[in-house]
């Protein structure tokens, strides 16, 4: 065995067939006609895209409006809201002003009390004592 391979076979030929044909290919089969532009079907598409983005352009304005609305609201709230922080604070402060004075107030006149009520029983003495005499 030689060849190629093994196989017996010492040469790899292509034969094809000798006829050609001389006439001319059938004609292609028949379709719907030649190409015709759909604009009518195209347009209502373009219609509705442009109306899509119309209506996206819209929203995107409304929606960047409310946001700049929502940030001056935000910003004067916060503005407020430090204002009121600083009254309360310095309300605060003067109302623990107010309450160490009342105290210190309250102290003197309790102490005020005190003497007065001591006072007051040395001259229920000298009274009860006078009795005691008459």
């Amino acid at each position: 065995p030689g060849g190629i391979a093994g196989t017996g076979i010492a040469a790899l030929v292509q034969v094809s067939a000798h006829s050609q044909r001389k006439e001319a290919p059938a004609p292609p089969p028949a379709t719907w006609g030649a190409y015709q532009k759909k604009s009518e079907e195209s347009n209502g598409v373009i219609a509705m895209v442009d109306l899509l983005i119309k209506d996206l352009d819209k929203e995107m304005t409304e929606a960047e409006t409310t946001e700049k609305m929502s940030q001056a609201d935000y910003e004067k709230m916060m503005s407020d809201s430090a204002e009121k922080r600083a009254t309360d604070s310095k309300a605060l402060t003067e109302k623990g002003v107010a309450k160490a004075d009342m105290e210190s107030q309250l102290e003197a006149h309790g102490e005020l009390k005190k003497s007065s009520a001591s006072e007051l029983m040395a001259v229920m003495k000298y009274t009860q004592s006078l009795h005691a005499e008459c």
